[in-house]
């Protein structure tokens, strides 16, 4: 089974769900429409990054960062071919 650990830095309280960019340090910068409460941007995380990574959201772990905006995402199950595409894929 392959596994990812990945930085991200949520924004939540934006219009739509996306991940703006990669930062300079390598974290993907993801946009939530979910506002920071009662862990709604956390759910919605989730729910985004299954979704963007076409791998069920019970692979999907917050490592570090359950009430910061900067956290550590595992990716379980995720091919490291298919993660390398879907990161292509962010304009």
């Amino acid at each position: 089974m392959f596994m990812h650990q990945v930085k991200i830095k949520v924004k939540p309280g934006a219009k739509q769900d996306k991940i703006e960019s990669v930062a300079d340090d390598g974290s993907l910068v993801v946009r939530l429409k979910a506002p920071a409460v009662d862990n709604k941007a956390n759910a919605a995380l989730i729910v985004f990054l299954a979704d963007f990574f076409h791998i069920p959201r019970r692979d999907i772990e917050i490592r570090v960062g359950l009430k910061s905006r900067n956290k550590v995402i595992r990716l379980n199950g995720i091919d490291p071919q298919l993660f390398q595409q879907a990161l292509k894929t962010i304009k």
